[in-house]
Order: structure tokens, then sequence, then C-alpha cells
């Protein structure tokens, strides 16, 4: 059974930090070979000794990775990436700034070839409350936020403490129960939305959950620029490796009913036991979507096993525990 490619998309309005999250992931890819599908290699504008050659519209990188421009056919540039003669392991989509992000994931999940991870979009901590309440931009942001599965409040660092406030306080009023972070210059782990294994969350990565009672959203003064703030609420991951089997019934309910406080999991269980032996099924949960797809079973003497990852003090690992102990 052929393993399906994970496919993120990347959406946000102008200047909410997209690009520079991309270039952030592109850095980061240590030995993951990324598709990204952008529209403009200018915005990018990654660093030169990082491009092997170019292509047309493609940029080869020297990591492995490669940015395809878009232009006006986004079918056609998945395609390309879909029959390529050398395989990628994450596809990741960067929209916009004006457009919405669940229409270019839909066409992506139109290719059978292609599994979506999620759907991660940034706001401007700085600017978003403000820019919310003019006439001609509100429907686009809410529309943005509205279909994302994990949204990131970005530049932090640059707002003041009641913008940050009416930040978050905006995105919760417009995208209720959606995971939200905190953080400053696009800093969010490679692990959390592209399929990279979970084991590989960046273990510096500062960001804070939104709502975190000891942070700085209820502080009316300005920042001091000259330091970042807190980041004591980090990344952490957790793992299991279930002996029992798990019926994909219960699976299925239970990822529909997620514990609060898992942003990713990923992993491969033994959910049921037929004439040729084992079932084996892929899980996968993302922000607020969770799947369950057959698999085959793994090579040699290698077991069942989960990873989840969550912000520290916020992974729900005693429900984990209870739940994966059978």
């Amino acid at each position: 059974m052929k393993k399906r490619l994970p496919l993120t998309v990347i959406g946000g309005f102008l200047g909410a930090g997209k690009t520079t999250l991309l270039n952030r992931w592109l850095r980061d890819a240590k030995g993951l070979r990324m598709a990204v599908l952008v529209n403009d290699f200018g915005a990018l504008n990654i660093d030169a000794d990082l491009i092997a050659a170019t292509h047309g519209d493609t940029l080869a990188l020297t990591n492995g990775c490669v940015c395809c421009q878009i232009g006006d056919d986004l079918g056609r540039a998945l395609v390309q990436v879909i029959e390529s003669t050398t395989p990628f392991d994450a596809v990741v989509i960067e929209a916009s700034g004006v457009s919405d992000p669940w229409r270019i994931a839909q066409i992506g999940m139109a290719a059978p070839e292609l599994s979506l991870e999620g759907v991660i979009v940034l706001v401007d901590a700085s600017v978003v409350a403000q820019q919310s309440r003019d006439s001609l931009l509100a429907d686009t942001l809410a529309r943005q936020v509205k279909s994302a599965d994990l949204v990131v409040v970005n530049k932090i660092d640059l707002a003041s403490g009641n913008a940050l406030a009416e930040a978050r306080a905006w995105v919760e009023a417009t995208a209720p129960g959606t995971p939200c972070i905190q953080t400053a210059q696009s800093t969010v782990p490679l692990a959390l939305l592209t399929g990279l294994p979970l084991q590989e969350a960046a273990p510096n990565a500062s960001c804070h959950v939104c709502g975190h009672e000891h942070d700085h959203a209820h502080d009316d003064r300005d920042h001091d620029h000259s330091h970042s703030p807190d980041h004591g609420a980090l990344f952490q991951t957790w793992s299991v490796q279930p002996e029992a089997i798990i019926p994909a019934a219960i699976l299925r309910a239970w990822l529909r009913d997620m514990p609060p406080g898992v942003l990713r999991l990923k992993g491969l269980l033994r959910t049921g036991h037929g004439a040729q032996g084992d079932e084996w099924s892929e899980v996968q949960f993302a922000g607020r979507h969770g799947s369950l797809r057959k698999a085959a079973p793994p090579a040699g003497d290698a077991r069942a096993g989960v990873v989840a990852i969550g912000l520290r003090h916020q992974l729900p690992e005693e429900a984990l525990k209870v739940f994966f102990a059978g």
C-alpha cells in the first residue's frame, strides 16, 4: 500500500509571517525532502547558499527540497510534485495573503496521492484586531482563521499588551475551540503539521499557548523590544507502544473527542485481527481533525507506536495514558 504524501497549507493575511515560516522550515528540513509551492519566489528571499539550481518555475535546494512557483495552475504544480522521479516526504502550499486556505486544501484533497495534514493560519498580533474592524478586510480575515486547524498568533514581540489581548480575543471569538499558539518570528516546529516524525519536534521552539495563565497578555504596557518574551511554555512530546488491539471504531470515536491540549498525534496501531493476521491502521490527528487509514504491518520486529505533541504543561498525558492502556 503506497503511502500518501502529507500536505500542509499555510495561510494568513499579508504580512502575517507566512514567508518567514517557510524559510524557517526550509532551513530546518534536516533530511526531509519538502516540495514548497508558492506564488512568488522573490517573496521567499531564500538564502543564496541554499539554492542549488534554477529550472524555470522550480528552485532546487541543496538540502533536497524544491520550491515550485504555482502560477495560474495549482493542480498542475501538484501533479508535477506527485509524479516527480525523486519522491518527496511532504508538500507545503503557501496560500496568497488574500485567499481562502481551505479552498486550496480542498484542491489538494482531490488528489488520492495526497493526505491533508492540516491548515495552519498565521495572524499578526500587532494589527489583526484593528484589521478585523475594517469592513473591507473583516470577511477575508475571518474566513482564513475559520479554516485553520491551528492558528498562530505571530509577532507577539511587536505587539503591545492591549493589541495582543485583543488579537487573542478576536481569534477565540472567530474560531472557538481551534487550537491557538502565540509566537514571535514564526517560530513553529516543522514537526507540528508537515508529517515529519514527531520525535524531531524542535526542543527549543519558543511559543505560548493562547490563554496561558502566565503570559503577559494582560499587561497594558508596551513591550521592551530589547529582549524576547519569556518562552517558558515549550513544546513537548509523549509516546507509547500499545500492546493491545484497539478497534478502529473506538479509535475513530476517540479522535472525534480528542482531549484538549493535543496539537498533533500520529502513529501505527493494531486495530483488528483477521484470517491473515493482525490488521494495522495509521492514525493521524492535527489541530481539529483526525483520520484512520488501513496500513501495512510494520517491517521486522517493529511494534505499534503513537507519538503526540503539545505545549509543555498543556499536553494531557494522563488522558493519553488511560486511553492507550486499553
